[in-house]
């Protein structure tokens, strides 16, 4: 069985709703799931059952049993959010194949298709950290020094918010071996931004498998996907990067807010099918624009 999984909290529940809007703009039939970031997750997971069918993922005593053997392994002052590491269950959830969005993405494009390229390779990624932060908020410089991973390795390091697997490449017992060899390692990680799972994931991936493949390496001229990018052309409620479609957009350590990049492009896939609410600022600008109409009236006499 092949599906997306995301991973939420009641906090996020408006991301949540602008990406199922979009994955489901394009696709009404693939299996989601929802893993819980905390307990604090039956408003998020009630509106996204009823509106777009999502399961909750079938086994809560694993999820439970895996966070608290993360909090085994770890040092306490050793992941930011340590619950971001729930994430890793997937590869012993109900999907045989399987896709990770974050929650601050929308798609353009029916992104299940992309776990075709799973039939050659047993991990995807789509994004061009490699070229662009290179090594930051994932490695420190150490990994190279030490030979942990060749520098043709390390070409393959990648953003923790989108990506794609398949069960078996590694089992229950090889995932706590390789996180107990990552508590043991401090020194090869950049958190120095705050990161928490991103380090431990590319670590795991490059330790672990062999056929990996990043979709932006296709071709010489695959469109990128990050809000932070202001080169991005808007056309019927889908960015271009020049002439190609993006296949999402990422708000990764980008605000998404009123005056951020893309924002109001986000606001429509948020409140697709629905009465788009008039927002704080628009309201006040409202009061004190009648107010200055107001005045202007009672100055030019017009008042009864």
């Amino acid at each position: 069985m092949k599906g997306i999984y995301i991973v939420a909290n009641d906090k996020v529940i408006d991301n949540s709703i602008a990406l199922l809007n979009s994955i489901r703009l394009y696709d009404e039939e693939t299996n989601i799931f929802l893993i819980p970031f905390d307990d604090n997750y039956q408003e998020v997971a009630k509106c996204l059952s009823e509106k777009h069918g999502v399961k909750l993922f079938p086994d809560l005593d694993f999820i439970n049993n895996f966070t608290d053997k993360i909090a085994n392994i770890f040092d306490r002052d050793f992941l930011a959010l340590p619950n971001k590491m729930r994430k890793l269950v997937q590869w012993f959830g109900p999907l045989d194949e399987f896709l990770y969005i974050d929650t601050d993405i929308i798609v353009f494009e029916k992104i299940i298709d992309n776990l075709k390229y799973l039939q050659e390779y047993d991990f995807l990624n789509c994004d061009y950290h490699f070229k662009g932060r290179k090594l930051d908020d994932i490695f420190s410089s150490t990994v190279l020094e030490k030979n942990i991973f060749s520098s043709q390795q390390l070409e393959d390091v990648f953003n923790s918010g989108f990506w794609a697997s398949k069960k078996g490449i590694f089992t229950e017992d090889k995932l706590y071996e390789l996180l107990t060899e990552c508590s043991n390692h401090r020194e090869y990680f950049d958190f120095s931004q705050k990161t928490t799972d991103q380090p431990i994931l590319n670590y795991l991936i490059l330790k672990s498998t062999k056929k990996r493949l990043n979709l932006v390496k296709l071709s010489d001229n695959e469109p990128g996907n990050w809000a932070g990018s202001p080169h991005f052309e808007q056309k019927d409620k889908i960015l271009y990067d020049g002439e190609k479609p993006l296949k999402y957009v990422h708000w990764a350590g980008v605000p998404l807010k009123s005056g951020g990049p893309y924002y109001e492009l986000w606001k429509h896939y948020r409140y697709l099918g629905e009465e788009t609410p008039v927002s704080v600022e628009t309201r006040k600008k409202d009061y004190w624009q009648g107010l200055k109409n107001k005045a202007k009236s009672i100055l030019k006499g017009d008042r009864p």
